[in-house]
């Protein structure tokens, strides 16, 4: 398959406008406007036809739409280490946080253990969409059943000026607050967390109906000025 001739033959320019005005770090001209439920369309295809191991490995793309067949791609793998194989391999060349978080993958959620390896090295490599991954994944993971407050500590010790690693963050504890909320206070009582994304995850906690409406007159009084 001539993935890229695919790709424009049902671009849509009408929706490239819309889309890429969503894509601030990404240049126009790198972009086709095809919509998200045909480029799983085509991932699937290239899965079902025995393509996909030749597309993944032609890194790397020039368009966003191929970044993200490339992710969808990824999104089927079922064994645990060669999804982390071609996730670190592929998770350099994400520039982008549509791609980034719309790279959930199959295999992970069935080995916890082994995945917080992984996050932890995803979170020293201080790539933006690297690090926003792995704050992804243990907001996506571990906030249920499997939480501890160490996953807390891992992302309020990240300190970053990069607004797309910081504004997962500020969900990741917004998420915390709703799911674990007695646990997860204490850390805006005694200021724990970066400035910028204590007030951010304020903010969208108590945005979600999911929060108390005492819980959120609670947390209004923690802002930092």
């Amino acid at each position: 398959m001539d993935v890229r001739k695919r790709l424009f033959e049902i671009r849509d320019l009408r929706f490239l406008n819309f889309n890429s005005k969503l894509m601030p770090s990404i240049d126009k001209a790198n972009m086709i406007g095809v919509k998200t439920p045909q480029l799983k369309a085509l991932a699937k295809e290239l899965i079902k036809s025995g393509e996909s191991e030749k597309f993944i490995s032609s890194l790397p793309h020039k368009y966003f739409e191929e970044n993200q067949i490339h992710a969808f791609i990824l999104c089927e793998i079922k064994e645990f280490c060669k999804a982390a194989i071609e996730v670190d391999t592929f998770l350099p060349y994400v520039d982008n946080w549509a791609t980034c978080d719309q790279l959930v993958v199959k295999a992970f959620e069935k080995y916890p253990q082994m995945l917080l390896e992984r996050i932890d090295y995803w979170i020293e490599t201080g790539h933006t969409y690297t690090v926003r991954f792995a704050v992804g994944a243990l907001m996506r993971y571990f906030l249920d059943e499997r939480f501890s407050e160490v996953y807390l500590d891992k992302v309020a010790n990240i300190i970053s000026d990069d607004y797309y690693v910081n504004m997962m963050s500020a969900w990741f504890f917004a998420s915390a607050l709703v799911k674990q909320f007695d646990k997860t206070l204490p850390y805006f009582q005694s200021k724990k967390i970066p400035k910028w994304v204590h007030n951010k995850a304020i903010s969208k906690a108590r945005e979600s109906f999911r929060i108390t409406d005492d819980k959120k007159e609670i947390l209004k009084k923690l802002r930092r000025r």
